[in-house]
């Protein structure tokens, strides 16, 4: 028996879910600090308030959405049986595996960039992403400096079509791709967050990196730049695409944004949230 099903038969789901995270929380760290300690940025360290504070958004982004989101989804799933001709979910269900997992994917990729997308552009779904945006040091657990809010309207755009489609959902023949979605999104999120120095040449148009990604969060230049997470091809298509050989020079936002988890919880709730995204540079010239 391993360890984790002599945990799992002693512990509830909830703290089980802990665990979980913790196992995870210790193999990111052994993975990234020592990569960003060698091949990242030199910065002032970060206070203990704000790592606490990130560390709390990393469980709670993890386990809060889930549950939030499953009542919703169902009730999507449901809709999709009804509204949909039959011919378009039996068509997806004959698709062999492969091919509905790599359908899922790109689906779940095109919705979540457009929710990213008006996280920006709308002016109070950025005051939730602009908790997000706050982080002044990329690396790798600003990934999941994420309201919940935030969480749950951006995994609603990536989730939705699928759970319409029936790619998604109880007893669907497809439903392996949100869970693919969402693994190969977090996991990949890490990364590209991350405080790496690196470039990867000719594969930068295939997939996102840290240098595509740090643009976006930069503080003056292109914060509405580059909103996929895997797929910069998207933002080709869509004309948001920038990744110049340097880096940004400084990364967050103009607002302030308070420290603690708390205060980051209620921050959009306040009457003077965080203001809008500045426009890029580049196109206010224009």
């Amino acid at each position: 028996m391993s360890l984790l099903q002599s945990i799992q038969q002693h512990l509830p789901g909830l703290a089980v879910d802990v665990v979980r995270l913790s196992l995870w929380l210790v193999l990111l760290t052994l993975l990234f600090v020592p990569l960003e300690r060698f091949f990242g940025q030199r910065h002032a360290g970060r206070s203990k308030a704000e790592l606490f504070s990130d560390l709390g958004f990393y469980f709670l982004s993890s386990l809060l959405p889930a549950i939030l989101l499953a009542m919703p989804l169902a009730l999507i799933a449901v809709a999709g049986q009804r509204l949909l001709p039959d011919a378009i979910p039996a068509t997806l269900a004959d698709l062999p595996l492969w091919a509905k997992l790599l359908l899922g994917l790109l689906i779940g990729e095109v919705g979540t960039y457009w929710g990213h997308r008006l996280s920006h552009e709308i002016a109070w779904l950025w005051r939730f992403h602009a908790v997000h945006h706050s982080t002044e040091h990329l690396y790798f657990l600003a990934n999941t400096r994420t309201h919940p809010v935030d969480m749950i309207v951006t995994r609603l755009f990536g989730l939705t079509p699928l759970y319409l489609l029936g790619l998604a959902g109880p007893g669907a023949a497809g439903s392996a791709a949100p869970v693919l979605l969402l693994l190969v999104g977090t996991v990949w999120g890490f990364f590209i967050h991350a405080n790496l120095r690196w470039r990867f040449g000719p594969l930068e148009w295939l997939v996102a990196t840290p240098a595509f990604h740090h643009w976006h969060h930069s503080k003056y230049d292109h914060i509405n730049r580059n909103y996929a997470s895997t797929l910069p091809v998207l933002d080709r298509l869509f004309g948001t695409h920038h990744l110049p050989r340097e880096w940004p020079s400084a990364c967050g936002i103009e607002a302030t944004m308070p420290i603690s988890l708390a205060g980051q919880l209620l921050a959009p709730w306040r009457p003077a949230p965080a203001t809008a995204p500045p426009a890029n540079k580049a196109e206010s010239a224009n």
